[in-house]
């Protein structure tokens, strides 16, 4: 005699893991096309305007593009966090942070355009940083709960932008009132309106998770992560790597705000972030740790905040767009979880 038992191991086939997300994507777009034809809209047709908008043009992908760079950063930054245990959710203000000071190096600093290019590459790693500095020690020598302190010093980022960019850096000239001067520095364009941030961004997710997984530092921290006490019984600084790893996450999502301001908008100016440090928490959950994932569920990310915008153009509202995004999103992370699930036989 056997039994037969449902089963959640630790690790989902890679094989599984993509079937199963196809599989709830599908399941939300049917969902959603039976909801929009029971509404007197064309499913199909929408749905054919959304892909040839996309893909079907050069503009549509470099639109694309622009949007997949902050996402892919944003979700970086807060799965470095999860690596060790924690949850960046200021990874929104530690954007702004970096844009701050990124503008600040590009307006204030005469250089030529490649050292000011460099220089704004350092201050934006450095505002993110220094944003995520004092969670980090609190959680590190005091345990206060990094969720509370990130989230909140989001506000006072977004704030401080706006006030600079409206009023001690707005631009006199007339050209843009709520905003500051262009930036002289500009990231040179990679494909088309494309900047070299795309690259950049694919590559420092492919470099992190590499150092993760064939350096002595990154075992450290993978080992702490996952289990405190036998990182602590094998003698491991957890302090010190915490310190490191929450550093180096907002670095990454201040790393994002300088690409924002020096690669697509060229000017400080609120709002610049357009929600991709929040969006970026969906990212890192749809890539469920994975640094390599983070790229493509930016991408899947960033082809569902263009699809609202394109089905909003179409006559959709807001509240129906939004709605679908969260059906896609929400079954997409079931079929993650339901992917570590197997039918197991005990024997008598």
């Amino acid at each position: 005699m056997a039994n037969i038992r449902l089963q959640r191991l630790p690790s989902a086939h890679p094989g599984m893991a993509i079937g199963a997300r196809f599989a709830a994507i599908a399941i939300a777009l049917v969902f959603a096309g039976l909801v929009l034809a029971a509404t007197g809209n064309d499913p199909i047709g929408l749905a054919g305007q959304v892909v040839s908008a996309s893909f079907g043009s050069t503009y549509g992908m470099e639109d694309l593009g622009l949007v997949v760079i902050p996402l892919i950063l944003t979700g970086l930054a807060v799965t470095v966090g999860q690596q060790i245990g924690a949850w960046n959710i200021g990874a929104e203000g530690q954007f702004y942070a970096g844009a701050f000071a990124a503008t600040a190096v590009g307006l204030f600093i005469p250089a030529s355009e490649p050292v000011s290019l460099v220089l704004m590459f350092a201050a934006g790693l450095f505002g993110g940083a220094v944003w995520i500095l004092i969670p980090t020690l609190a959680r590190a020598y005091a345990n206060v709960n990094e969720l509370i302190t990130t989230l909140l010093l989001n506000f006072v980022a977004v704030l401080l932008v706006y006030y600079v960019s409206t009023d001690v850096w707005r631009d006199r000239s007339g050209m843009a009132n709520s905003s500051t001067p262009r930036i002289p520095a500009e990231v040179p364009e990679f494909w088309g309106l494309v900047h070299w941030g795309l690259p950049i961004a694919v590559l420092l997710a492919i470099g992190i998770s590499l150092l993760l997984a064939f350096s002595k530092w990154g075992y450290e921290v993978r080992l702490v992560g996952s289990n405190p006490s036998a990182g602590k019984y094998a003698g491991i600084k957890a302090k010190k790597h915490l310190i490191t790893v929450m550093l180096m996450s907002g670095a990454v999502a201040g790393l994002a705000g300088m690409l924002e301001v020096a690669g697509t908008v060229h000017r400080l100016q609120g709002g610049i972030s357009n929600n991709f440090g929040y969006l970026g928490i969906m990212v890192a959950v749809l890539a469920r740790g994975s640094c390599i994932g983070v790229i493509f569920s930016g991408v899947l990310m960033g082809f569902i905040l263009n699809s609202g915008i394109i089905l909003q153009t179409q006559g959709l509202t807001t509240s129906a767009v939004l709605a679908m995004t969260g059906l896609i999103l929400f079954l997409t992370a079931i079929g993650d979880e339901l992917a570590h699930y197997r039918f197991v036989r005990d024997k008598a």
